[in-house]
This record gives C-alpha cells, sequence and structure tokens, in this order.
C-alpha cells in the first residue's frame, strides 16, 4: 500500500501536534479534506499555505466546497492554488483602492452565468469575512476562476477565449460602424455562438453547415465579415476556423446588424 499525502482543513486541528503525529478522521474539528495529486500543484499548494493568509486560504476553501455542491464534485485541483492566491491579491488592491475594470463583464455574465450567479454568493462571503464590498468586475474574475475550475480549462485559456471574443465584438462593430447592444438577444446569440465556436475548435469537434453554399450567395457582406473574424481568431489561436463555422458565424452577424437596420429603416 502506498502513502498518499491529504490535505485536512479544520479550526485547531494542527495546535499542538507535531509532524508525522496522527490526526484520526473522525476529529470534531475536521471539516474538509481533499487531496492533490499533481506534483506542481502539491509545491505550489505549499507554498500558499507558508505566503498567504490562512484566513484567505480558509474562505476560499468554503467557496471551492460550495462550487463542488453546486455545479460538480469534479473540478480542476489546481483552483486550491489559484483562488486563494487571486483572492488574497483582489483584496489587497480593493482595500488600497486599485480595483481592475473588467472591459467583457457582460460576456462572462452571459457566456458563464452559472458561475457568475456562483461568483457572487463567493463574493457575499468574501465581504462577510473581510469586512469589504466586492464589485461586479471583481465578481466576473471569479467567475472565470470558477469555470476555469469546472471546465478543466486553464485560466489563461478561459481569459484568452473572453478577450477574443471581446476584440471580435469591437471588430464587428467597427466594420459595420454602428454600436452593438449588449442586451439584445441576438447579441447573447452571437456570442453564445462564438464561445461554442471556440470551444468546438480546441476540442477539435468540426461540424456541418449545409446551407453554406446559400449563405455565401445570399450573404455576402455577412460572410466577407466572417471570414475577417475567422483570419482574427486563427491569427490569435494559431489554427483555422472551419468554412462550415465561419457560415454559421455569418448568419448570427446577418441577425445582430442588418435584421435591426432594417427594421429601422421600416419604421
Amino acid at each position: 500500500m502506498t502513502k498518499s499525502e491529504v490535505v485536512l482543513l479544520g479550526k485547531g486541528i494542527g495546535f499542538g501536534r507535531k509532524p508525522g503525529e496522527k490526526i484520526v478522521t473522525d476529529d470534531p474539528r475536521l471539516e474538509k479534506r481533499f487531496r492533490l495529486e499533481n506534483e506542481t500543484n502539491k509545491r505550489q499548494y505549499q507554498t500558499v499555505i507558508d505566503r498567504l493568509d490562512h484566513s484567505v486560504i480558509g474562505i476560499a476553501e468554503e467557496i471551492i466546497a460550495l462550487i463542488t455542491r453546486e455545479i460538480t464534485p469534479q473540478i480542476n485541483e489546481h483552483i486550491h492554488v489559484a483562488l486563494p492566491d487571486h483572492i488574497q491579491f483582489a483584496i489587497y488592491r480593493l482595500r488600497n483602492g486599485l480595483e481592475i475594470v473588467n472591459p467583457f463583464l457582460f460576456e462572462i455574465q452571459t457566456l458563464h452565468a452559472q458561475e457568475f450567479a456562483l461568483a457572487k454568493r463567493a463574493a457575499e462571503m468574501i465581504k462577510q469575512s473581510f469586512d469589504i464590498d466586492v464589485p461586479e468586475s471583481e465578481i466576473g474574475f471569479l467567475a472565470l476562476h470558477i469555470h476555469s475550475a469546472v471546465s478543466y480549462v486553464p485560466i489563461t485559456k478561459t481569459v484568452q477565449f473572453t478577450n477574443l471574443i471581446g476584440e471580435l465584438v469591437q471588430m464587428i462593430e467597427a466594420k459595420s460602424q454602428q454600436p452593438i447592444q449588449r442586451n439584445s438577444v441576438d447579441y447573447v446569440r452571437l456570442i453564445t455562438h462564438l464561445r461554442f465556436a471556440l470551444d468546438r475548435i480546441r476540442e477539435g469537434k468540426p461540424i456541418v453547415n449545409p446551407l453554406l453554399e446559400r449563405i455565401k450567395l445570399t450573404l455576402p457582406e455577412q460572410y466577407e465579415l466572417a471570414v475577417q473574424l475567422a483570419s482574427h481568431i486563427a491569427e490569435r489561436l494559431e489554427t483555422t476556423l472551419p468554412d462550415d463555422e465561419v457560415g454559421y458565424l455569418a448568419m448570427h452577424l446577418f441577425r445582430l446588424v442588418q435584421l435591426p437596420y432594417r427594421e429601422k429603416e421600416n419604421e
């Protein structure tokens, strides 16, 4: 039988104990346990314990427990490292008036609605523990960490995809020369399509668009814009967006840009 390291959490559970001393599993102070399998995560978590405020680690673990109850028990173990580190730095920034603007807050709320709702609850837990208000911009960042944990997508990739979607929307506004209503149903459909398109590219899951040739003929302007967006995606992700995806993107662009314009003309 091989030995494995388990992290035990509970108020006062280690008080007065010596290294190597056994802790019984029915100790009433034992609140939570988890095991880190990845060696890098083990080393990083030791750094977290040594460097961060233990009350921050405690609230982070409470939030992680909430995630496993409300979304899925299967999460990326790296969140035990990333979340407390993020929370401690966020508390420092907010106490020193260094709030970071989150330019893609609406996109995060829309694309990761379940994670954002949970992040709101996490923000309330942080407020109660540290007497500090957590603004929506920070809630958005918490939501990205939660999404990264439940999707097993590294936080850097999650942020990259969110930023990329924001860049694509800015390109659409610039090319169409009209602002996009962020609260419109068609906008939500567009960014949702972009999210799943990026997921399909990342996972190598192509789709078939039976209307592709018809879209090219009937929506030439939207298709051309979709090709430009696809080129930007290819450059940023170092991959290729299939023509079938480009066709669906053109359809969403028509709904988002052209239809409202025509409806306004007919008023």
